[in-house]
């Protein structure tokens, strides 16, 4: 585990959510350089690496990026993913500037609302033959 998470950026996501399948399908798409690896968290690795990290294994309201074997959550992960895309998303990374505590109610608000907001999926998303390789399993 300690070899995957040394060369490689990890995005664990709620695998139910709209909003967080969405996301997922943004960051493939401007992730030009194939940083990131991608599991939800509800999948035996997503639950393997939050219990290496010693993070809840059942709070699914947060992304996790775990890259150069620390953990980011909340607004944090979020921006430090943008920072590492193609095109001007990047430029969100401003916000870094933001207090955290301030940054994370507006995620905890968004957090808490998108399942009524973006819908919901009865089963985590299954990844195209072409972007198997960007998940772990």
């Amino acid at each position: 585990m300690d070899n995957l998470t040394n060369n490689t950026a990890i995005v664990l996501f709620d695998g139910v959510c709209n909003l967080c399948n969405n996301s997922v399908q943004f960051i493939i798409k401007h992730d030009k350089k194939n940083i990131f690896k991608f599991a939800s968290l509800q999948s035996a690795i997503g639950q393997q690496l939050l219990k290496t990290y010693e993070l809840p294994t059942s709070n699914f309201s947060s992304f996790v990026l775990i890259q150069h074997n620390k953990t980011y959550t909340q607004s944090t992960a979020a921006l430090k993913i943008t920072q590492q895309l193609n095109g001007p998303i990047k430029l969100l990374y401003a916000f870094m500037i933001v207090p955290a505590f301030i940054r994370n109610k507006v995620y905890d608000v968004i957090a808490k609302n998108r399942y009524k907001w973006f819908g919901k999926r009865e089963v985590c998303m299954l990844p195209s033959p072409q972007l198997a390789s960007k998940f772990l399993s």
